[in-house]
Parts: structure tokens; sequence; C-alpha cells
């Protein structure tokens, strides 16, 4: 890996140096490490994660290169719609997780605060901004955005028509969850397709947007599967891999591809061990470069992740006879919809199904999502007798997350979850290591 270490450090020193001629370089990056993955898998990682790796790194580099056939989005962005243009839909955090990949985060958030974006603002959308500020990353032709969740999609996307030219549309997410939402954002999402069908030239077939929904809803029984049977064996992962999972979830849902790969994810996890250790049901962002996360959660039979929450939408299955409607009533009973409560309710339901050990959730700096519900959360799984640990860091910015701290807190809590099996003095504790 030396190899593809001395690549990192040449393309960040000459995108430092010279963001707006580097592009070349960081492209034929993601490309080679797509064939890499290919060719020369991670070793220790199971067969499922293997695959849903290169995947997910397929769909960045073959994009990337063609500028025409992606839109920019957040993570919940209509991808099925883009799906029906033959159309690629790339979300700025996921791709600043790649850029991340590059080490390059702390030059583009600089940049960006050097522009005058506010230091405050989410280093997901700061690195993003910065890539495209320095001119380090060409514009597609289109981008789409929703209210859901983050308070700075919409001026982050607002920014980037400004500087860069690059229309968009924005989808205005209701915070209620009734008909009169469900037909508000319907209407949206039509107009958005008409939009478009205008732009691209190209045709909306509904029959289509149908059959993908169809897939969507036997994608997201089959999650459930196999997140079921990952409560029961060991099948070696690493932080990254729930990563791709939650981007394969948002960017590939409702493609038979995708849908395939769960499936064989489904078979293979049956040829693994019985899993002995604690099991974790992560809430929120994964910050994947974290030493001692990595430590404890890469690939280690003794505590593994057995599902994140930012990986499902919802779970409830959609009605494809009327796909707007059904896309539109998802997107408003996302657990990132509404009230924190909804969320909580949602996250009981998913501990109810694959009975964790403990609840981790990361509370990403900047996002007052992830923070200020937390309390909320960690009451709801103190009445169903779940130990919760709060963890406070960022999730791209590694200058902004400090190991030391979260090694104390991390290790202090899997100590006593360790000791605390059976005992009910060991809940109480348990319960206590939180925030």
């Amino acid at each position: 890996m030396w190899i593809a270490d001395k690549y990192i450090d040449h393309v960040k020193e000459q995108t430092v140096e010279h963001p707006g001629e580097n592009w070349g370089k960081i492209l034929l990056g993601f490309k080679a490490n797509k064939f890499r993955m290919k060719l020369l898998p991670k070793k220790g990682l199971s067969r499922g994660y293997q695959k849903l790796e290169t995947m997910m790194m397929s769909l960045v580099a073959d994009s990337l290169g063609r500028p025409d056939r992606y839109v920019w989005g957040n993570i919940f962005s209509p991808c099925e719609i883009m799906d029906c243009f033959g159309l690629n839909t790339l979300s700025i955090e996921c791709l600043s997780c790649y850029f991340s990949g590059y080490h390059l985060e702390d030059f583009f958030i600089d940049y960006a605060q050097n522009e005058g974006i506010a230091p405050t603002l989410c280093s997901y959308h700061k690195t993003f901004v910065g890539a495209i500020d320095s001119g380090a990353v060409p514009v597609p032709e289109y981008a789409v955005t929703t209210s859901l969740s983050c308070d700075g999609n919409l001026n982050t996307f607002r920014y980037l028509e400004k500087k860069k030219g690059v229309p968009f549309t924005f989808l205005d997410v209701p915070y209620r969850d009734d008909e009169a939402s469900v037909d508000y954002l319907a209407q949206q999402l039509k107009d958005f397709t008409a939009e478009l069908e205008k732009r691209f030239g190209r045709p909306f077939d509904e029959e289509k947007l149908k059959a993908s929904i169809r897939i969507e809803n036997e994608t997201r029984k089959e999650l459930m599967r196999f997140f079921r049977l990952q409560s029961e064996r060991y099948y070696p992962g690493e932080m990254i891999s729930h990563l791709y999972m939650m981007m394969g979830m948002h960017l590939m849902i409702g493609r038979q591809e995708f849908l395939d790969l769960i499936r064989f994810m489904i078979e293979d996890i049956k040829t693994y061990p019985k899993f002995e250790g604690k099991k974790i049901l992560w809430i929120h962002l994964l910050p994947f470069y974290q030493e001692t996360l990595q430590k404890y959660f890469n690939t280690n039979q003794k505590y593994q992740i057995i599902a994140s929450d930012i990986i499902i939408d919802s779970m409830e299955e959609m009605d494809p006879s009327r796909p707007f409607h059904a896309l539109a009533r998802k997107i408003i009973r996302n657990l990132y919809n509404g009230s924190y409560s909804h969320k909580a309710e949602m996250v009981g339901r998913l501990a109810e199904t694959l009975h964790p050990d403990a609840v981790i959730q990361f509370c990403h700096w900047g996002c007052k999502q992830s923070s200020g519900g937390s309390v909320l959360l960690k009451e709801k799984l103190k009445d169903m007798n779940i130990p919760m640990l709060i963890l406070d860091g960022d999730g791209i910015d590694r200058r902004n997350s400090h190991d030391g701290q979260i090694k104390t807190r991390l290790e202090a809590f899997l100590e006593m979850l360790d000791a605390g099996d059976g005992e009910e003095e060991g809940t109480e504790l348990l319960q206590a290591s939180g925030r």
C-alpha cells in the first residue's frame, strides 16, 4: 500500500500548489482505486463488503469522468428519479469523504473559510465548497437538494449556483406527516421531473419509476434480513463499510445491481461463523478515519457494528402505483425528518428487531440534528434497558476530532459493557456513561 500512500501524498501536494490544474490526477486516483479494489480487494474483509466497496468506488469513478452523466445532490435526494433519466446521483457529503481519502479536507476547509464561509458550517459542506471554489473539481450540469435534516443544504447549493453557475432544484420537505404534506411534496417531485426532461432532453417513463420502487421495496426487506443475520454472525467489515452501505442505500436504491449485491451478502454471511461478541447499533455519521474506532470496529471479533440508522430512510413499504406520492411519503417519513421523538421511535423499532448489546451515537461537530436530541434517544433506550454512549467529534475533519478523548470514553464504555453481562448494577453504570 506504500505506492498508494505515495500517490495520495503527491496528489495532495500538487492540489495545494495548483488546485485548478490537478483534477486529472485526482480522477486518476479514483479510477486506479476502483481497479485495485477489483483485482486486490482488502484482506480480512468479508466478500460482500469487498464487493460493496468496489461498487461504490465504481459509481464515483465512472461518474466523475462524465459531468453530463450525473447530478449533485444531498444524501436524501430522490435518486430514483435521476435513474429514470440515466443519471447518477453523487451526494456532496459522500464526495467530501472521498476527498478526505486524499487527506485534502483540511486544505479545502481552510480554502472555503478564507473565502468567507463560516467556520461553524458543517465540515462536509466546507470541504465540498472549498473543492469547488479552488477549482480542483469540475461542476456538473445540474444539482438537486432537499431541506431534510441539514440546515446547510440550501445555502451550500445557493452558494455553488452563485459562484459556479450550477442550477439546482430545491425540494421543500414538510415537517408534518399528513396527506396535504405528501401532496405538496409529490407535486414538487413531478415539477422536478419535468425540469429534468427539459434540461437533459430525455423523456420520462413513469413505468421505470414504478419498477424502481418495486426493487426498492425488495431491497429494504432484504437489507433487514441481512442486518438480522449480521447480528448473529461475524461478518468482517470496517467503519467505512457501513459508510459505503449508506451510500448504496441513498445513491443506488432502486437499482437491480444493488439488490443483487444485498442478496449475495445474505447468502455469503451464512457461511461465516457465529458472532460471540458485543453487537453495536450505530447512530448517525461514521468517522471512518478515527484510529480508536478503527481499532475496535474494523474486523474485530469482539465488537461488531450490526447496523447504522443513517443507512435506513424508512422501514415502510412504498406503493408503486402512485410513485411520486410514494417517494414523497418516504422522504417525509425519513427518520431524520420531523421531531426527534420520531427518530427515537424508529431507532427503538430497529433495536427491537436487531437486539443490540449497546448503542453508540456519534455527534458530528456543527450538526444540530445529531446532538440536539441525543438525550431523548438516551431516555428511549433506557426504557428498553439498552446502554448508550454519546461520542463527540467530526466525521471528516481530522483536526476537529480528538482521538484521545474518544479513546478514553469508548474504552471505559466497552469495559463496563464487557463487565456488565447479566448484572443489573452494570446496566446502571452503562446508562450513566453517556454524555
